[in-house]
């Protein structure tokens, strides 16, 4: 069988951090892509647009011959500071 014209897919897991905004709305970031910031009306809406954000920022990467970040080595902490009321 031939694989000519078939693309083999890649699964790629990365975090996602969603803002709920005053007026309305969520605004998505991709900490291990920089600059790969999207919105959605809802949850839904907002996951949705950050797939397919994060499609297109690899993407691009891929087609400029760069490197695609992973979370590998990554390691996730909550930071509690305390500041001055």
């Amino acid at each position: 069988m031939s694989t000519v014209g078939k693309h083999e897919m890649e699964n790629l897991q990365y975090h996602i951090l969603l803002r709920a905004e005053p007026e309305g709305g969520y605004t998505v970031i991709v900490p291990a892509l920089p600059c790969c910031i999207t919105f959605g009306e809802t949850v839904d809406e907002a996951i949705a647009m950050a797939r397919e954000a994060v499609e297109v920022y690899i993407e691009s990467l891929r087609e400029r011959g760069e490197d695609v970040p992973t979370e590998e080595g990554y390691l996730e902490y909550r930071l509690t500071v305390e500041v001055p009321g």
